[in-house]
Protein backbone atom coordinates (compact mmCIF):
# COMPACT_ATOMS: atom_id res chain seq x y z
CA UNK A 1 0.00 0.00 0.00
CA UNK A 2 1.30 3.65 -0.68
CA UNK A 3 2.05 5.41 1.97
CA UNK A 4 3.56 8.85 2.95
CA UNK A 5 6.72 9.06 4.70
CA UNK A 6 7.69 11.93 7.10
CA UNK A 7 11.38 12.46 8.65
CA UNK A 8 11.36 14.64 11.77
CA UNK A 9 14.48 16.63 11.34
CA UNK A 10 16.20 18.76 14.06
CA UNK A 11 16.97 22.43 12.41
CA UNK A 12 20.72 22.47 12.92
CA UNK A 13 22.97 25.61 11.35
CA UNK A 14 26.11 23.50 10.82
CA UNK A 15 24.14 20.25 8.93
CA UNK A 16 23.67 22.42 6.22
CA UNK A 17 25.66 19.03 3.98
CA UNK A 18 23.55 16.66 6.17
CA UNK A 19 20.46 17.94 4.37
CA UNK A 20 21.92 18.22 1.31
CA UNK A 21 23.06 14.68 1.25
CA UNK A 22 19.33 13.47 2.71
CA UNK A 23 17.53 15.65 0.09
CA UNK A 24 19.92 13.21 -2.81
CA UNK A 25 19.49 10.44 -1.63
CA UNK A 26 15.51 10.06 -1.12
CA UNK A 27 15.04 11.76 -4.75
CA UNK A 28 17.28 9.16 -6.15
CA UNK A 29 15.84 6.24 -4.53
CA UNK A 30 12.39 7.70 -4.67
CA UNK A 31 12.23 9.57 -7.19
CA UNK A 32 11.04 13.18 -5.25
CA UNK A 33 11.27 14.37 -1.66
CA UNK A 34 9.53 17.07 -0.24
CA UNK A 35 11.72 19.61 2.28
CA UNK A 36 9.12 21.82 4.68
CA UNK A 37 12.82 23.66 5.46
CA UNK A 38 11.86 27.47 5.23
CA UNK A 39 9.06 27.46 7.87
CA UNK A 40 10.37 25.44 10.29
CA UNK A 41 8.17 23.53 12.53
CA UNK A 42 8.32 23.96 16.46
CA UNK A 43 8.62 20.61 18.63
CA UNK A 44 7.76 20.41 22.50
CA UNK A 45 7.73 17.09 24.22
CA UNK A 46 8.05 16.19 27.85
CA UNK A 47 11.10 14.84 29.60
CA UNK A 48 10.16 13.93 33.07
CA UNK A 49 9.08 17.34 34.72
CA UNK A 50 11.09 19.96 31.71
CA UNK A 51 9.30 20.31 28.79
CA UNK A 52 11.82 20.42 25.92
CA UNK A 53 11.41 22.65 22.55
CA UNK A 54 13.56 22.30 19.30
CA UNK A 55 12.64 23.53 15.55
CA UNK A 56 12.38 20.65 13.19
CA UNK A 57 12.50 20.70 9.18
CA UNK A 58 9.49 18.30 7.94
CA UNK A 59 10.49 16.19 5.21
CA UNK A 60 8.13 14.08 3.00
CA UNK A 61 8.34 10.56 0.80
CA UNK A 62 5.74 9.32 -1.06
CA UNK A 63 6.46 5.26 -1.07
CA UNK A 64 4.40 2.59 -3.09
CA UNK A 65 5.98 -0.06 -0.45
CA UNK A 66 7.21 0.34 3.05
CA UNK A 67 10.61 -1.15 3.33
CA UNK A 68 11.19 -1.58 6.91
CA UNK A 69 14.90 -2.28 7.47
CA UNK A 70 16.01 0.38 4.46
CA UNK A 71 13.84 2.78 7.07
CA UNK A 72 15.28 1.70 9.95
CA UNK A 73 19.06 1.75 8.78
CA UNK A 74 18.39 5.68 7.13
CA UNK A 75 17.04 6.61 10.75
CA UNK A 76 20.04 5.26 12.57
CA UNK A 77 22.42 7.21 9.94
CA UNK A 78 20.48 10.17 10.68
CA UNK A 79 20.60 9.88 14.00
CA UNK A 80 23.87 9.80 14.62
CA UNK A 81 24.85 12.24 11.71
CA UNK A 82 22.43 14.62 13.74
CA UNK A 83 23.75 13.53 17.33
CA UNK A 84 19.86 12.84 18.62
CA UNK A 85 18.46 9.77 21.23
CA UNK A 86 16.15 9.59 18.73
CA UNK A 87 14.45 11.23 15.01
CA UNK A 88 11.19 10.92 14.54
CA UNK A 89 10.10 8.86 11.34
CA UNK A 90 6.16 7.88 10.60
CA UNK A 91 4.45 6.63 7.87
CA UNK A 92 0.59 6.86 6.98
CA UNK A 93 -1.18 5.15 4.50
CA UNK A 94 -2.38 7.36 1.33
CA UNK A 95 -4.58 7.20 -1.40
CA UNK A 96 -3.55 8.44 -4.87
CA UNK A 97 -6.43 11.02 -6.39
Amino acid sequence: MAALVEILLPVSRNMGSAYGNIRKQLAEKFGGVTFHANAPAEGLWKDGEVTKTDQIIVVEVMVDEIDREWWRRCRQELEAAFEQDEIVFRATPIERL
